[in-house]
């Protein structure tokens, strides 16, 4: 049975939108979700503090993890992916080395949240003292009404 021509018209733009959020979207990650994304591990997160001291080859990096060289590869591949890491060609050697605007990124975008919450912390830090004043108020007059009924 023939379909509707309104319905006709919107299927192949239905696959389309379809199609663009599975695959396309998917692809798209930002840079940031990739850096916090490659930060998630570990073993990774092990590589970049290595690398902050200077640049090293695969083996180098390696050598404190019990892995093979190719799963090393493929958490340097994930790095390099973020772009938190380049690997240079010199010969034999191809040293890697940590790249740092990804990071400064990241900071950047994690200091506005460490802002808000330091004033929130501030502010209950201010609301408990003024608890803890009422507090001793309270204790005070208590212990005042006591007094004075215990002489009467």
């Amino acid at each position: 049975s023939p379909g509707s021509p309104l319905r006709d018209f919107f299927r192949p733009h239905l696959y389309l939108t379809i199609w663009f959020n599975t695959f396309a979207l998917a692809t798209m990650m930002d840079r940031l979700s990739l850096t916090f994304s490659a930060l998630a591990d570990p073993t990774r997160r092990a590589i970049l503090a290595r690398l902050s001291s200077g640049p090293a080859s695969v083996n180098e990096l390696a050598a404190p993890f019990s892995m093979s060289l190719p799963a090393v590869s493929k958490h340097l591949k994930v790095l390099e992916k973020a772009q938190l890491i380049a690997r240079g060609k010199e010969a034999q050697w191809r040293p890697c080395e940590i790249k740092a605007a990804p990071l400064k990124e990241a900071t950047d975008w994690m200091e506005q949240y460490r802002q808000f919450w330091e004033a929130r912390f501030d502010r209950l830090e201010e609301y408990l003292k003024e608890l803890q004043a009422q507090e001793k108020t309270t204790a005070a007059a208590t212990k005042k009404t006591r007094k004075n009924a215990s002489r009467k």
